[in-house]
């Protein structure tokens, strides 16, 4: 049977990613989205946190990785954009109302470079059970950004620097075990990397990977053993243009073949997707959506209605379940880093969208 999904629109800026989080303590989640962030359980209370850079339609605020940065035990959060050229974390005051300080560890300056970031995710490239901080910068190196820790294992608010790769690996950015070694590989258009010994001494070995025919990937790209064969496969929307696919990997001796099938070639921005158990049958779904007016307009799809939807595996493909769908306020995009949650105690995973048609979340409702 299919799910159903009851909206609550929460806010209508147009901030385009979110994050959840017990910020005040009080032990109910709460939802942070661009300046603000909203008091669960019902969102309906909202709280300054810092101003955000605007440049158009676009806010320099293109991630919200929650993590505990000072070591206060409570959350803080990870941001950066595409025009700031800089990774910053913005530090919860512990009280409702209090200012949020941004803290910026590195700028578009020579000695700390990210260049333009086109979004952030958090993966644990070290294999340490911590995860690392890796944003998508096209044009310039990639780089992990690693937590110091004290001895007690809490954050200090510093991070160290680590060049994975000294050259640009275009749009798009996933990570996981690809050829089964156990170790991480970082699929970008270019290829996969493959990590040396030390995964954050670099530089890593670019090793092909499928024929995308675009260059501009979702991220993240989600490395998952979607047919149970043992072997990885990749799922990747088009970000700024049509389509969605999963790519087949079939190994024959010591040859790696990747074979391309749909999911959705007739919708277009898929610049975000999700990997998790949306139906509560125990295997992952696919969650995913159009980021609305990724261009502002100005390419393919951009003006198409937005939608949000989830995909379950049948065994043979992929089945497309509507979760919002429709012209601006009816259907919903999902922005360029949408959250998943258990916001409510139901045991189901409820889907927080944002984007520049505004703040909403999907309240899981079961089947």
């Amino acid at each position: 049977m299919p799910l159903r999904f009851r909206k609550q629109l929460i806010a209508a800026t147009p901030y385009e990613s979110a994050g959840v989080a017990d910020v005040d303590g009080d032990g109910v989640l709460d939802i942070i989205c661009g300046a603000h962030w909203y008091q669960g359980p019902d969102f309906v209370r909202w709280h300054t946190v810092a101003p955000c850079r605007q440049e158009g339609e676009y806010h320099d605020d293109f991630s919200t990785i929650v993590m505990d940065i000072d070591g206060d035990g409570r959350p803080d959060f990870v941001t950066g954009g595409w025009w700031g050229g800089s990774l910053r974390w913005r530090q919860n005051p512990g009280k409702p109302c209090g200012p949020w300080t941004e803290h910026t560890w590195a700028e578009h300056i020579i000695c700390a470079s990210t260049g333009n970031i086109e979004t952030t995710r958090a993966f644990d490239i070290d294999g340490d059970g911590q995860l690392e901080i890796v944003p998508n910068t096209p044009g310039h190196p990639l780089c992990a950004y690693k937590l110091v820790r004290d001895s007690q294992g809490r954050g200090t608010g510093a991070f160290t620097r680590h060049v994975l790769f000294p050259e640009g690996c275009g749009h798009g950015l996933g990570f996981g075990d690809v050829d089964g070694d156990g170790r991480g590989e970082i699929i970008t258009p270019k290829g996969i990397l493959k990590a040396p010994q030390d995964p954050l001494s670099g530089p890593w070995s670019m090793t092909p990977g499928p024929d995308f025919g675009h260059g501009d990937l979702s991220v993240p790209v989600i490395v998952a053993d979607i047919d149970g064969d043992g072997v990885a496969e990749l799922i990747v929307g088009h970000a700024h243009g049509y389509g969605l696919d999963w790519y087949e990997q079939r190994r024959e001796g010591g040859t790696v073949r990747w074979i391309r099938h749909p999911i959705d070639p007739f919708c277009g921005q898929y610049h975000d997707l999700a990997w998790a158990d949306i139906d509560g049958d125990g295997r992952p779904e696919l969650i995913a959506g159009k980021r609305y007016r990724a261009h502002n307009g100005y390419e393919a799809g951009d003006n198409d209605e937005p939608g949000l939807y989830w995909f379950k595996w049948t065994g043979e493909g992929f089945a497309k379940q509507v979760i919002a769908h429709g012209p601006f306020g009816v259907g919903k995009g999902c922005g360029i880093h949408m959250a998943l949650a258990d916001l409510r105690g139901t045991g189901r995973l409820d889907v927080i969208a944002p984007g520049k048609d505004g703040l909403a979340v999907f309240f899981n409702e079961g089947s």
